[in-house]
């Protein structure tokens, strides 16, 4: 037993020194300690083995196997140590090298006007308000003068939920939630998505809009055709004029469209502007006095205006962009025109 434990312990010094990876390693180390392994085996044989022999034997046994383990764990750690250099060597970088050209992201052109109209808007002293996308029919229409057999429902295909939840079909629900908690001076712009049941080349299921409430004492039409004024200039150049013309909406008594001379004729008539000079932008009015009285605003003693307009809107005519849906459509070669 004595001699063919030497033998083994011979073996595996000479495998052990033979052995050039970790790899190759582990394989040797199977051979002696695995399950059908040489001193595996030797250690099974014991119950062969006379009684009176068995402790002598045994100690020589662990006394091998020690002194294998030891062999196997020192050439270990001189072939981790090789294997180390190696990919220190192979995965060095060269700084010196010019680096990789890597493509750079863009925001989203929608992105890009939103910013574009809170700093406008900020910069002339409105805080920003968010409100909720799933809203009350409360909020999105009774507090603004629609209950619920206005006509002007028919005006907005709208996705409800319940029969009192839905998804907001404009942001002027956010300007009755401030209006119901806040007292004047209120300044607020609204922006974020809405949602109409309407799908084509100028109109989305999903788009954003954004609106404006102003609310404080001795507001007229004139204050809001100048912030309009200040806008326009910052959004389409210097040289952009407003134009009032006479509208419709139950949250605003009187009403307003407003129209923007064409940045393309410069209000000489064209095909962007179908020959008129002018585009139109957006919505806006003072604030009905009733709305105010509803949400616990005195209308004798205040006054406001408000406007909306979709961010869309505003981009295509700031690109020149011809279908809405491309904004949606997530095709990169659009998108990468932006950066």
């Amino acid at each position: 037993m004595k001699e063919k434990l030497l033998n083994i312990k011979e073996l595996a010094s000479a495998s052990v020194e033979s052995v050039a990876s970790l790899k190759d390693l582990y394989e040797a180390k199977v051979k002696y300690f695995g399950k059908a392994g040489l001193i595996t085996e030797l250690s099974k044989g014991m119950k062969d083995v006379p009684k009176e022999e068995r402790p002598n034997v045994g100690k020589l046994i662990n006394e091998v196997r020690t002194e294998i383990e030891e062999m196997f764990s020192k050439r270990e750690e001189v072939l981790k140590k090789e294997e180390r250099a190696k990919t220190y060597v192979s995965e060095a970088i060269d700084i010196t090298m010019p680096s990789k050209q890597r493509n750079v992201g863009a925001l989203h052109p929608i992105t890009l006007v939103r910013n574009e109209l809170i700093d406008a808007f900020t910069g002339m002293g409105f805080s920003i308000y968010e409100g909720p996308e799933i809203e009350e029919d409360y909020y999105n229409f009774q507090m603004l003068n629609i209950p619920k057999d206005h006509p002007a429902r028919d005006m907005q295909d709208t996705f409800y939920i319940t029969e009192n939840i839905l998804l907001r079909t404009q942001t002027s629900s956010g300007q009755a939630r401030v209006m119901l908690k806040t007292q004047p001076p209120i300044k607020i712009l609204s922006p974020g998505k809405v949602y109409r049941s309407d799908s084509d080349a100028s109109h989305s299921p999903m788009f954003h809009q954004m609106e404006g409430l102003v609310v404080d004492k001795g507001i007229t039409l004139c204050d809001l055709k100048g912030t309009l004024d200040e806008f326009v200039k910052i959004m389409f150049g210097k040289d952009t004029k407003t134009r009032l013309r006479p509208s419709y909406f139950p949250f605003t008594e009187p009403s307003v469209e407003v129209d923007v001379s064409c940045s393309e004729c410069h209000g000489k008539g064209c095909k962007l502007c179908k020959g008129t000079g002018w585009i139109e932008i957006l919505g806006a009015g003072i604030v009905n006095k009733k709305v105010l009285e509803d949400c616990g605003i005195d209308s004798n003693e205040y006054s406001g205006y408000a406007f909306g307009m979709g961010i869309e809107r505003i981009a295509i005519l700031k690109y020149k962009i011809p279908d809405i849906r491309l904004f949606f459509e997530n095709d990169v070669r659009f998108l990468k025109q932006f950066k």
